[in-house]
């Protein structure tokens, strides 16, 4: 094979360009400001948020691949939070218990999502919007009943704190550490990956899930059980958003109510500039991580800069706007290079 038709394949797949794009950034803002190499206040913090935001872009990435959007992402992994939070305060049970506790009903939530929408035939959108109000709604108040002003559930279990400060650096075998830029909540986010890696790659409920996102009649005709792999696919999304829920609030220190409010934005630019298609039928679980590195890194590097929140904002706006925009980009250049040819 030759030189060029390699470069080729290189530069056609989007997962390295996206990496090259990542890396080149980084440098860029490190070279600007050398602030940006700081383990302690920039690396460490960055991989610890991509960790959480890696988990929910896997939540909207399972939704979209069966066609659907999950715009309730925020609010199921803040009523799991709420839950998981409730049960260490009143319940005083330990950390695992708790958790397991939040994503029971972060995966409930998402069922009963996917229920209302295969039985009432709504749009997704317009299901997942309705129930983010409703959740929101229902997450202020048990908050401000249960807590009053302060909004939140201060106990903190044990175990909490090694993963909110706790990196591979504090780990060695025969005197060799792990790297200090390595924060332990990127494990359930690594785990994360492979599982939903593997559920899509090599099993058949994730290709039956594809295929119903790709062509939902086609997928009907051939015996496929489309509406249980609907109910399906929205039952993992809110388990991993509240997988997401509860990292976010171990990260914080505190189960508050304003967890996910801010997660409606990055739970499709990993996705989406991984390459997960909107429309279904194709999900790229590793180009989620690198999208979502790629939109930290933006961010950061900008927010060193001494750029405000707005002007971040913008910028992430314009990227998923660019994303979004790439296949008719590519389309567009196609059709003129073959009209050059002709």
């Amino acid at each position: 094979m030759s030189t060029v038709l390699i470069m080729r394949r290189i530069v056609s797949d989007q997962r390295v360009v996206l990496t090259t794009l990542t890396v080149g950034l980084f440098i860029y803002f490190g070279l600007k400001n050398s602030a940006f190499f700081s383990t302690d206040f920039v690396i460490y913090p960055l991989l610890r948020d991509g960790a959480v935001l890696t988990v929910i872009g896997l939540a909207q990435l399972c939704a979209l691949s069966v066609g659907h959007l999950n715009l309730a992402v925020g609010r199921m992994a803040a009523v799991a939070a709420l839950a998981s939070g409730a049960a260490y305060q009143y319940w005083h049970l330990s950390l695992i218990p708790g958790l397991l506790i939040g994503l029971c009903v972060g995966g409930a939530l998402g069922f009963v999502a996917g229920l209302i929408i295969v039985k009432s035939q709504v749009n997704a959108f317009i299901v997942t919007l309705a129930m983010d109000f409703a959740l929101l709604g229902f997450v202020t108040f048990v908050y401000v009943t249960f807590t009053g002003a302060t909004a939140a559930f201060i106990t903190k279990p044990k175990g909490m704190e090694f993963w909110r400060n706790t990196s591979l650096h504090q780990y060695c075998i025969g005197g060799v550490c792990g790297p200090k830029v390595f924060p332990m909540m990127l494990v359930p986010a690594i785990v994360a990956l492979i599982l939903v890696g593997f559920l899509y790659a090599k099993t058949r409920l994730g290709r039956e899930l594809l295929s119903t996102g790709s062509n939902l009649r086609a997928a009907k005709l051939s015996g496929i059980p489309v509406d249980y792999r609907v109910i399906m696919a929205h039952t993992f999304s809110g388990l991993l958003a509240a997988l997401a829920g509860v990292m976010l609030a171990f990260t914080n220190g505190s189960f508050t109510a304003s967890i996910g409010s801010q997660f409606m934005l990055p739970s499709f630019l990993g996705p989406v500039l991984g390459g997960t298609l909107l429309v279904g039928g194709s999900v790229q679980v590793l180009g989620t991580f690198i999208g979502t590195m790629l939109t930290l890194v933006i961010r950061q590097g900008l927010s060193v800069q001494g750029i405000g929140l707005e002007t971040l904002n913008i910028a992430l706006g314009l990227v998923l706007l660019t994303a979004l925009s790439l296949g008719q980009i590519q389309k567009m250049f196609t059709t003129i290079r073959m009209r050059g040819q002709t």
